[in-house]
């Protein structure tokens, strides 16, 4: 008997006929549940059975999340389009925005396993003052988790080339917002979050010939409900910044640059991302020192993947 130990999974991603491996911290997850519908078996004429029965004929979307490290080289650049693009599509006539689905095959000592239908649905990007190799959580759903083989299944798809290295590096946050003073930063936070709901897939006639998970029903269709840029921005309150504590601005203009440490504040950046319009507010938080915090939402998301401007 042999056990299966997170840190020997290796993660890869299949897109429009091309894998790719992408290299994470220990931080991986993935799961998908069955929905159990219960109904009641106490009849008038037998009130003995107190209990309810339960039946099994639908799953529920698979989650995942893993962190990946964003590396000098870049070869993860993929998450990124995964995460920003949008694809139109077309139904009936009626044209739609849908997030790129992908295939994920998440590789163990004994077993290889598939999320089909994939999509990332949120992605977290933390700027902090050289603490921690600069890196993005990104979190998703998917149509069905299956046992694809065993430890040596061969993957599909095109292995798409590595760089012969891989350097993790420390940044440090640069913004511009308006012409507000924006020096003493503490750290800022990056959040894109796609927002999708699964459509309707149970039928009853399907649901009679359910018998295990191998004829389950599984989601099939969902749809991009509404997509948010939001974020927090903080910094140390000083006699630069005091009359900013209470301020709040519904157009303002947001460039947040991850610059690698080492290198000046008007480098170009190894990551920039500029808003166009944000919505902001700031507020004051106490402690030990004073700091003052910036809540901000994108009002624009539409072209969000032409928005980072600097990292591919």
């Amino acid at each position: 008997m042999s056990h299966s130990f997170l840190k020997e999974s290796k993660l890869y991603i299949v897109y429009g006929g091309n894998k790719y491996r992408i290299y994470t911290t220990t931080a991986i997850s993935f799961s998908q549940t069955f929905a159990e519908d219960s109904y009641p078996v106490k009849t008038l004429h037998d009130q003995s059975k107190m209990l309810q029965n339960s039946t099994i004929t639908k799953a529920n979307n698979a989650n995942f999340s893993f962190t990946v490290p964003l590396t000098v080289e870049k070869d993860e650049s993929i998450v990124l389009d995964l995460l920003t693009d949008l694809v139109s599509t077309a139904d009936a006539g009626i044209a739609t925005q849908q997030l790129k689905s992908f295939d994920m095959y998440v590789q163990t000592g004994s077993s290889t396993f598939k999320i089909e239908g994939a999509v990332i649905t949120e992605g977290t990007f933390t700027f902090n003052r050289a603490e921690k190799p600069f890196e993005v959580g990104l979190n998703g759903q998917g149509k069905k988790l299956s046992r694809a083989g065993n430890e040596s299944y061969s993957i599909p798809g095109n292995a798409q080339s590595e760089s012969a290295t891989r350097t993790p590096l420390l940044v440090f946050p640069v913004l511009t917002l308006d012409s507000l003073n924006m020096d003493s930063l503490i750290g800022a936070s990056l959040r894109i979050s796609n927002n999708i709901q699964w459509s309707q897939f149970e039928t009853l006639q399907n649901s009679l010939s359910v018998t295990n998970s191998s004829n389950a029903m599984y989601p099939d269709t969902y749809t991009v409900s509404d997509r948010t840029v939001s974020g927090e921005l903080r910094q140390y309150q000083t006699d630069n910044n005091i009359t900013q504590f209470d301020d709040f601005n519904t157009s303002s203009n947001l460039t947040i640059k991850a610059v690698q440490v080492g290198k000046t504040a008007s480098d170009s950046g190894f990551f920039k991302i500029n808003l166009n319009p944000v919505s902001y507010t700031a507020r004051l938080k106490t402690g030990s020192i004073y700091e003052q915090s910036y809540d901000f939402t994108s009002t624009d998301n539409t072209a969000l993947n032409t928005s980072i401007t600097q990292y591919s």
